[in-house]
């Protein structure tokens, strides 16, 4: 994994000085070349060691390795092209570059996202659903949106789907489940005081709980069986919050994709139902 992308994707596991090591590195990567390991330390206020342990806990041999390996990176990505100045583009120009600025942010944050999520873990969580005598799904806040979505792509296979944006309501759902159906929540940040007793008390009718969250420590995650983790960062908060919302969906998408293509009775059953949808809309 390239070296940026590798300190993106592991920022939110990090401790409070290697996160302000992380934060440089991403910040000033196209002049860390200037920079000694002391240096570093000294521009942070931090000891010398907390860098090397930093390199290290990246698996790389020493901090001169990891900043050949940001050189190379950066070298790459750069091209060699040279940039005019800002204050010389052009109207068009500046929509060029927002439109392909939000293009390149996407692609990092899904691509560091698909580097966070083993295929073994979304080939279980789409075994669970496959499997599953209902799923249940709770969209928390905005991602009740995508939730909602979801659940209308997974009825569609013939799944039975018990949707709800509200906890209340999905907590009182719970009187329905039974062994081995799935509860699926989506919450941005997993810190709702009540979702680990919802999450506990499905799990106590042996139903397994899949998560997605943010790629941070929060409490939902410790309760799922299965946990899928969103990497999405930007420092305009506007785009932060598209950027997770695009990866939310990647991973969704690649679930949809694995329950279809892994069963073609699944498979069928949705042309059936596109089929229908036709006959409706043509009626």
């Amino acid at each position: 994994m390239p070296p940026l992308l590798k300190i993106r994707s592991e920022r939110d596991q990090m401790s409070a000085i290697e996160r302000r090591i992380a934060d440089f590195l991403l910040e000033n990567a196209h002049l860390l070349r200037d920079y000694s390991s002391q240096q570093l330390a000294d521009a942070l206020n931090i000891s010398q060691s907390s860098v090397v342990k930093f390199s290290q806990k990246l698996g790389f041999k020493g901090y001169p390795d990891l900043k050949y390996s940001i050189g190379e990176a950066v070298a790459r990505s750069s091209g060699g092209a040279a940039g005019a100045g800002a204050a010389n583009l052009t109207a068009a120009r500046k929509r060029l570059a927002t439109t392909e600025g939000l293009w390149q942010s996407k692609s990092h944050a899904e691509e560091e996202t698909r580097a966070i999520n083993a295929p073994d873990k979304l080939s279980d969580a789409a075994q669970a659903i496959d499997a599953a005598g209902k799923v249940f799904v709770l969209g928390i806040g905005e991602d009740g949106v995508v939730a909602q979505c979801f659940a209308a792509r997974l009825a569609a296979l013939g799944i039975v789907v018990v949707a709800h944006l509200d906890l209340a309501l999905m907590a009182a759902s719970l009187a329905s489940a039974s062994s081995g159906d799935v509860l699926l929540v989506i919450s941005e940040h997993g810190k709702h005081a009540t979702l680990g007793q919802l999450c506990r008390q499905f799990r106590e009718r042996r139903c397994k709980v899949i998560s997605i969250t943010r790629n941070t420590t929060n409490g939902l995650r410790v309760h799922a069986d299965v946990s899928l983790l969103i990497s999405a960062h930007d420092d305009r908060p506007h785009v932060a919050a598209l950027v997770y919302q695009s990866s939310l969906q990647h991973v969704l998408d690649l679930v949809y994709v694995e329950l279809i293509e892994a069963s073609g009775a699944r498979a069928k059953r949705l042309q059936e139902t596109l089929q229908r949808l036709r006959q409706l809309h043509e009626d």
